[in-house]
């Protein structure tokens, strides 16, 4: 495989992985490193370079951005982006490796849809446990550790491609091993809001 080709893969997968923390900051990354020529992106994600498409997404970022600071509220929020970032990873993903045959952007969609669901269901279960807390302090700690994490990690998967693929196995064994325990995690917010409604 060459390495033309590495780094294409590195940033379809990058590209689902963030969308599944921020949708919205993975398209202003993308776009802000095309249109600021940083990177020549794939031909099919430098639309995401328009004024058009960075405009709305940095106002989509910034709703989100503060959504995701209040406790409970941003387990709603989470709840309500699983039907934003799990298409946003397999469209973004697919846009990226459309260049190297349909059948690789095909698996690279499909792969970068898993890895945003894999990282959605990661962020709003951590994110759960973090609200059980009685303190806001961490719940603002973890969404900027998130923000942070999508522009570095972006920037990994462009720079250092194969870096990043290893360290995105490795985050594919840890979350094969705690989905479960994040899955359980992710429903106790809606549990609680149950139990509190079923109370005479």
């Amino acid at each position: 495989m060459s390495a033309e080709t590495l780094a294409t893969l590195a940033v379809a997968l990058g590209a689902g992985w963030a969308s599944g923390l921020n949708a919205y900051a993975a398209v202003l990354v993308l776009g802000a490193v095309q249109r600021l020529g940083l990177v020549d992106l794939p031909s099919d994600l430098h639309v995401l370079a328009s004024p058009w498409v960075l405009g709305v997404a940095a106002v989509l970022f910034a709703l989100n951005f503060l959504a995701d600071k209040v406790p409970y509220v941003d387990s709603i929020n989470d709840m309500l982006q699983t039907v934003v970032r799990v298409p946003a990873g397999a469209l973004l993903a697919y846009g990226a490796a459309a260049g190297l045959s349909p059948e690789v952007a095909i698996i690279a969609g499909l792969l970068g849809g898993t890895l945003a669901a894999g990282t959605h269901v990661a962020k709003t279960g951590t994110r759960a446990l973090i609200n059980t807390s009685p303190e806001p302090f961490s719940n603002v700690a973890a969404s900027l550790a998130e923000d942070v994490g999508v522009v570095g990690g972006l920037a990994l998967a462009i720079a250092h491609p194969i870096t990043f693929l290893c360290l995105l196995a490795l985050f594919v064994a840890l979350l094969v091993w705690l989905l479960p325990k994040l899955v359980r995690l992710a429903l106790v917010p809606f549990r609680r809001m149950v139990r509190q409604r079923q109370r005479p």
